[in-house]
């Protein structure tokens, strides 16, 4: 999908994403400390069945399970010759569950959790590892990228300029922020918005970091900060300690489902869930705004 095309797609629509992967993976027998792109590999009835529900929920976009399918947390596991197999093989499984009614996002975050990216190499040396991550997604045929969870702006900056870069594709990115409001590195949601605006993005959010509620005034800020669409895509509340030893998230697919519409009237009309979500919630979201266009609500 071209960037025109996208626009066109976003402008007055509420798009709909996903929901939470990882913990289903994990209840489906994924270790944790294993390499998730290279688990789905093993077992890809496993993330095909899971985003089939997402798509018959009403997503709009699912996202391809390349979250940290680049070359540097891929040599972490020793996989790093692997990187166009794990990410032409986990695209080739979304397209498949999509079935032609959602649009495939080649998935991208972090480059390495050891990197803090404050001088020029380190900075060139991760905005080239997205750049062999992205030729690698576009040429699986994905439709456009998502960058998130991302803790450092720097790096998100690297990320999305990579893709401007080498790619045509629409670009999403969504940061990850402290209970204080800013990132781990203490930008405000008005710095990110402003600095991933002029690297290039399309789109520009947050993602997990915590319920609908408390990433409310972070998409009001991001608001004030850039006129781009605007993405949401919080976890289902607060985690909770859960029976033996898991962890459980504080709202219902209701009380989930009715605290987005506040983010959706606060300017995001990208929305979905991360952590403690399930197709159930995105079915109760895609209930809500239904009958809704986002043009009507601004």
């Amino acid at each position: 999908m071209d960037k025109s095309a996208f626009q066109n797609f976003i402008t007055n629509n509420i798009v709909i994403l996903d929901g939470a992967t990882g913990s289903f993976l994990m209840a489906a027998g994924m270790p944790a400390r294993a390499c998730t792109e290279d688990w789905v590999s093993e077992h890809p009835d496993v993330i095909v069945n899971l985003q089939k529900q997402y798509v018959a929920a009403g997503s709009n976009i699912i996202y391809a399970p390349t979250f940290g399918a680049n070359r540097l947390r891929l040599a972490g596991h020793g996989l790093e010759d692997k990187i166009e197999y794990l990410n032409k093989t986990a695209v080739a499984l979304s397209k498949k569950a999509a079935g032609g009614k959602a649009l495939v996002a080649g998935n991208l975050s972090m480059a390495s959790a050891s990197l803090v990216i404050y001088e020029d190499d380190y900075f060139n040396l991760v905005k080239e590892t997205y750049k062999e991550q992205i030729r690698i997604l576009e040429d699986a045929g994905c439709d456009l990228f998502a960058i998130e969870t991302m803790q450092n702006t720097e790096e998100a900056r690297a990320a999305v300029e990579a893709a401007v870069e080498v790619s045509s594709l629409p670009v999403m990115v969504s940061m990850s922020f402290e209970e204080n409001g800013h990132t781990l590195y203490g930008d405000t949601p008005e710095d990110v918005a402003h600095i991933l605006t002029e690297a290039g993005a399309d789109v520009v959010g947050a993602n997990c970091s915590a319920g609908p509620d408390r990433m409310l005034p972070i998409i009001q800020a991001m608001r004030q900060s850039t006129n781009l669409h605007l993405l949401a895509k919080p976890n289902a509340g607060t985690p909770e300690p859960g029976p033996n030893g898991t962890v459980v998230y504080n709202l219902t697919e209701d009380g989930y489902a009715v605290s987005m519409m506040q983010l959706i009237e606060s300017g995001a009309n990208i929305v979905g869930g991360c952590c403690g979500t399930a197709p159930s919630y995105i079915e109760k979201l895609c209930y809500l705004t239904q009958n809704m266009s986002f043009s009507s609500i601004q």
